[in-house]
C-alpha cells in the first residue's frame, strides 16, 4: 500500500511538472487555449439562438450555428480595427503626453519650492510612455498574427465536435465511470457557462458606460478605453482598479486643469463600484465558492504562467479544479481548502476512489 508521504511528493512532483510544461509551451498552448475560448463562445453563443423563439418555430441547430459563427468573427475583426486605429493614434501622440507630463512635474516642483525637482525619469524610465504604447501595439499585432492559427484550430474543433462525446465515452472501462465523467463535466459547464455569460454581460456594461463617459467629457480613445475596461473586467479585482487608473492619467496630461481628471476618475470609479460590488454579486450569487485569497493567489499563479489570458482564465481554471477535486475522496481537502464555505457538495457513491 502506497504510503501517505509518498503520495503526497509524487503529487507536488507531477504539480511542478505540469507547471513547468505550461511555462516551456506557452507558445504552443495560448494559441489553442485562446480556440477553445472561441468555439465555447461560438457554441455557447449558437445555444442562445437556438433558446429565441420566433413564432412557434426555432432556429435549427446548424442555422444558429452560423449565425453565432458570423457574430463572433464580426464582433472580433470591428473590435480589432477599432483598438489598432486608437492605438496608432496614441502611439503618435505618445511623446506630445510625456512631454506634458513632465511639464507637470516641473510645475509640481516649482510650486513646493523644492530643492531637488521631481523628473520623469526618477519615477519610470526614459521614454516610457511610447513604449507602453508600443508594447500594446505589439500585442495587437501579435494577436492578429496568431489569428490564422487560431481560425485553424477553431476549424478543426467545429469539424470534430460531434464525435467528442463518443471518444470521450470509450475512454471508460465501464459505463458507470463514464456517466460519472459526463456528470463531472456538466457541472463544470454549468459553472463555466454561468460565470462568462453574467461577466461577460457586465464586461460589455461597464465597457459601454466607460466609453460614454469618456466620450461626454470629450477624452479622446474612448472606444480604445472602453475595450480595455471591457478586457480588464475579467480579472478579478485589480482589472477593476486599472481601468480607471489609465483613462485617469490620460487626462492629467491632455487637459490643462484637474476637473475632468477628477470627474473621469469619480465617474469611473462609481461605475466600477456599482457593477463589480452591487450588480455582479447579486447576479452571480454563490454558485462559484471560491475563496477570495484563493482567487487572488489564481491571478498571480495564472498571471505568470500565461500573462493576461492567465489572467483572465484564473476564476473558471480554479472553479474546474474545484469540481473535479470534489468528486474523488483523496482530493477532496484540495477542493473545500479551495471553496469559500467550505461546502463543495456530497460525494456520489461510485465516484470516490474507484473512478480515479
Amino acid at each position: 500500500m502506497r504510503s501517505p508521504l509518498l503520495s503526497a511528493t509524487l503529487t507536488v512532483l507531477l504539480v511542478c511538472m505540469i507547471g513547468w510544461l505550461l511555462v516551456v509551451g506557452r507558445s504552443l498552448l495560448l494559441p489553442f487555449v485562446i480556440a477553445l475560448i472561441v468555439w465555447y463562445m461560438i457554441n455557447s453563443l449558437a445555444h442562445a439562438f437556438q433558446k429565441v423563439p420566433i413564432g412557434r418555430w426555432r432556429l435549427p441547430g446548424f442555422i444558429a450555428f452560423t449565425f453565432a459563427l458570423l457574430a463572433i468573427f464580426a464582433a472580433s475583426t470591428v473590435v480589432l480595427d477599432i483598438v489598432t486605429v486608437n492605438l496608432a493614434q496614441l502611439a503618435q501622440d505618445a511623446p506630445t503626453y510625456q512631454r506634458r507630463l513632465e511639464e507637470i512635474f516641473d510645475q509640481f516642483s516649482s510650486h513646493f519650492d523644492l530643492n531637488d525637482p521631481i523628473e520623469l525619469k526618477d519615477l519610470l524610465p526614459d521614454s516610457v510612455v511610447p513604449r507602453m504604447v508600443t508594447a500594446g501595439a505589439s500585442l495587437v499585432t501579435t494577436l492578429a498574427g496568431s489569428a490564422s492559427l487560431v481560425f485553424i484550430y477553431v476549424l478543426f474543433l467545429v469539424l470534430e465536435q460531434s464525435t467528442f462525446d463518443r471518444k470521450f465515452e470509450r475512454l471508460f472501462s465501464s459505463p458507470e465511470r463514464a456517466q460519472s465523467a459526463f456528470a463531472i463535466r456538466a457541472e463544470i459547464n454549468r459553472s463555466i457557462m454561468h460565470y462568462f455569460s453574467i461577466k461577460t454581460a457586465v464586461s460589455v456594461a461597464t465597457g459601454a458606460l466607460t466609453s460614454l463617459v469618456l466620450i461626454l467629457i470629450g477624452l479622446p480613445y474612448a472606444a480604445l478605453f472602453g475595450f480595455i475596461a471591457f478586457l480588464l473586467n475579467y480579472i478579478p479585482t485589480i482589472g477593476s482598479l486599472i481601468g480607471v487608473i489609465f483613462p485617469s492619467l490620460l487626462a492629467i496630461v491632455y487637459y490643462d486643469t484637474l476637473g475632468p481628471f477628477f470627474a473621469i476618475a469619480t465617474g469611473l470609479g462609481l461605475i466600477q463600484f456599482a457593477i463589480g460590488n452591487l450588480i455582479e454579486p447579486r447576479l452571480m450569487g454563490s454558485n462559484l465558492n471560491l475563496s477570495g485569497l484563493v482567487i487572488m493567489l489564481s491571478l498571480a499563479f495564472w498571471g505568470a504562467i500565461w500573462g493576461i489570458v492567465g489572467m483572465v482564465l484564473c476564476v473558471p481554471l480554479t472553479v474546474m479544479i474545484v469540481i473535479v477535486c470534489a468528486r474523488f475522496e483523496s482530493s477532496r481537502p484540495i477542493a473545500v481548502l479551495l471553496s469559500e464555505t467550505g461546502d463543495v457538495g456530497l460525494k456520489e457513491s461510485g465516484t470516490g476512489e474507484k473512478a480515479s
